[in-house]
């Protein structure tokens, strides 16, 4: 104890000295806070990715405004609209050009395996860009041919062999609907939470896959509007032009980004369970370094009576706890770090999801291990409030 208390007047900090005394216990607590850090990252990589796959498209899309239904609840749940309400909307000065665009989701079978796997199908003018991938605008007239489509890499599954055929310029050929159509490009875009890939095609042989919709019934609509025009303020001027019209919705370009994300965050079950995910990385944290704390207090309580005893205020005692804390959040984050940034990397792989390691991210985790550290800290120094130096007796 006389040695304990000779550390202060030491450079070496007197909370390193009380936590590495013990190595084992140190490196419990380094291993829990990694452990909570992980879990922390990998929830924050996956809701990261929930968001930025399932945005690729509206992302992607060439437009300034975005007429859709509101019966829409995502790309994957579009409903329809009158296209006169496309035709209608040129009427405003503002716009530039409109364009119509089909999405549905259907099965198909692999061509390489083929299995039935669902797939997200999207119809475009083949006369106009509608996307801003180069490599789908460079690839359109093929889809001016019957039964032909693009394919995305992208695509979660086998399909690496299917893919080298297209690369030599191989006509793949496969099923939907019992109906053959065939693969003659490539374009990469990505799966989703929402589609496991993309196919893009011309509207004419989108219409023959579902019978069902109508040509004159969208689920998008495309505005472009003219140089000098505030896309904010043209929306709203469709807005009113449209306003006796319930089955058309009106969104500016970021809006209609922020629409999927919001469907993904609050009416998806999804969103939810990566948030509760993360709290529950940083309340195994709080209770971990807790324990850990709360043990090396108790063993050393009486020490802390004789700081007492010495003059020492109890302001001097918490702020050795509270440096243990942070020397715990260090150490912790380390490895919490490095694991899932491998993890990430084999997650790419396995599910063709863009999960990437982003500095903003690690800042996070890193302040929410400190703020874990620090709950837990000052937790646990409660018990110091009642240090007495007759505890040693």
């Amino acid at each position: 104890m006389i040695g304990f208390i000779q550390q202060l007047g030491r450079r070496t900090p007197l909370g390193w000295l009380q936590l590495s005394r013990e190595k084992g216990r140190l490196l419990i607590a380094v291993s829990g806070i990694a452990f909570a850090d992980v879990l922390m990252f990998m929830q924050l990589g996956f809701q990261s990715a929930l968001y930025n796959s399932n945005t690729r498209l509206n992302r992607s899309l060439n437009t300034d405004i975005v007429l859709i239904s509101p019966k829409a609840q995502n790309m994957q749940r579009m409903s329809t609209f009158s296209r006169r309400r496309m035709y209608q909307a040129k009427d405003i000065e503002g716009v530039s050009s409109t364009q119509g665009m089909y999405v549905n989701v259907i099965l198909w079978k692999n061509p390489q395996t083929r299995e039935e796997k669902s797939i997200q199908v999207i119809g475009i003018n083949p006369q106009k860009p509608s996307l801003n991938l180069p490599a789908v605008n460079q690839q359109l007239q093929l889809t001016k041919l019957p039964d032909t489509f693009l394919f995305d890499r992208g695509t979660r599954g086998e399909y690496q062999q299917a893919i080298a055929q297209v690369e030599q310029n191989q006509v793949v050929t496969t099923e939907i609907e019992k109906r053959t159509i065939k693969i003659a490009g490539l374009f990469d875009l990505g799966s989703s939470f929402g589609a496991d890939g993309n196919l893009i095609t011309s509207d004419d042989n989108f219409l023959r896959l579902f019978p069902k919709q109508k040509a004159s019934a969208l689920n998008l609509a495309l505005i472009k509007v003219k140089p000098g025009y505030e896309s904010a303020q043209v929306a709203k001027e469709i807005k009113y032009h449209l306003r006796e019209f319930d089955d058309v919705k009106v969104l500016t370009h970021e809006e209609f980004i922020q629409f999927e994300n919001e469907f993904w965050a609050t009416q998806s079950p999804i969103g939810f369970i990566f948030g509760l995910g993360t709290a529950m990385g940083f309340l195994v944290g709080v209770i971990i370094v807790y324990q850990v704390l709360s043990t090396d207090v108790n063993a050393h309580i009486k020490e802390y009576a004789t700081f007492k005893a010495m003059g020492y205020h109890n302001r001097y005692l918490l702020t050795i706890v509270i440096e243990e804390a942070i020397i715990l959040a260090l150490l912790g984050f380390i490895p919490g770090m490095a694991l899932p940034m491998w993890l990430y990397q084999n997650t790419r792989k396995a599910t063709m999801l863009p999960v990437y390691m982003t500095v903003s991210r690690a800042l996070l985790v890193l302040t929410l291990t400190f703020v874990m550290c620090m709950i837990s800290g000052v937790i646990a120094t409660l018990k110091l409030q009642s240090a007495d130096p007759a505890d040693m007796f």
